[in-house]
């Protein structure tokens, strides 16, 4: 077999695509948009706890928060 050649177009690596900068991704849930702000709040509040402390107190706070849909009234 002869050895193959390349070409110049096939040897060029393809152009890297940017991200658009700005919204358009997707939409937080509920939870997502609570937990956010409650691990804030909590890092804030308490900077010597852990992620996963933080993480358990929100969590079990978010059964009968408002925010939440599903709330069991």
């Amino acid at each position: 077999m002869a050895p193959r050649t390349t070409t110049a177009a096939a040897s060029e690596a393809p152009a890297k695509k940017t991200k658009a900068k700005g919204g358009g991704g997707k939409k937080l849930t509920a939870y997502n948009r609570y937990m956010k702000v409650q691990l804030a709040k909590l890092k804030e509040d308490e900077p010597d706890m852990t992620h996963a402390e933080r993480f358990k107190l929100a969590t079990g706070s978010w059964k009968n928060a408002p925010e939440n849909p599903k709330k069991s009234s």
